[in-house]
């Protein structure tokens, strides 16, 4: 079942929600603001989340750049802000989509089908092998020789692209776009250091990896 983390300090908005995206056969957790919704979505990895900008603690803002460091999860931003310069800022920060309250129920309901379908949430995702290790992306675990491997969110973030990409060529600047968010386009460093530990965890030689290939200048390839 498809979860979706509900971020809203307003507890009718709240209740209203859970109610009709439970009736649509949705799994729904709340969180009332943006501390709460972070240890949430760290803990249950929710499929979806739709989230708030007014909150008590911090601006949604924060929490969608929180997000973004670990994570693709579609952010949908429900918001009484209507301006310009917060939708695009909302955007530029990596959020997904955005809608403008008072909503129509339908509408952000079709928005939430569109973010799923783009996703490929509830999608078949493959068993994936890297020399002695076997990454299954559905339940998010990974074996090295029978042995449990664990990765952390950033190292999953990061593997996860590739996996589902295989052949292509993944520039620098897509990977730090996606995992780590728009400014950090230039920290080129971070990438060889979580794929140095990647390979040290899923390749037969991390030395000479078959796999999780360097592509000098230009970025990382997952080469099946």
């Amino acid at each position: 079942m498809t979860t979706i983390l509900v971020v809203d300090d307003d507890p009718q908005i709240r209740r209203a929600l859970r109610i009709n995206l439970a009736a649509h056969g949705y799994d729904v957790v709340v969180a009332a603001d943006g501390s709460s919704a972070l240890r949430a979505a760290t803990s249950m990895n929710p499929d979806l989340v739709i989230l708030d900008l007014g909150l008590p603690d911090m601006d949604g803002v924060e929490v969608v750049a929180g997000l973004r460091g670990w994570t693709r999860v579609p952010v949908l931003v429900l918001s009484g802000r209507a301006a310009s310069a917060d939708k695009i800022r909302a955007l530029d920060v990596g959020a997904d989509d955005y809608v403008t309250k008072p909503f129509d129920v339908g509408e952000l309901l079709a928005r939430v089908r569109a973010a799923t379908r783009r996703a490929g949430v509830g999608e078949d995702l493959p068993r994936v092998t890297i020399g002695p290790s076997v990454v299954d992306l559905a339940a998010r675990t990974v074996t090295r020789d029978g042995e449990p491997v664990r990765l952390t969110p950033t190292e999953w973030q990061v593997l996860e692209i590739l996996l589902r990409n295989p052949g292509r060529l993944i520039s620098q600047r897509q990977l730090l776009h996606d995992v780590w968010g728009p400014t950090y386009d230039r920290e080129t460093n971070y990438l060889r250091q979580y794929l140095a530990q990647l390979r040290r965890k899923l390749e037969s030689d991390p030395a000479r990896p078959e796999h999780l290939l360097t592509e000098p200048g230009m970025g990382y390839r997952f080469r099946p």
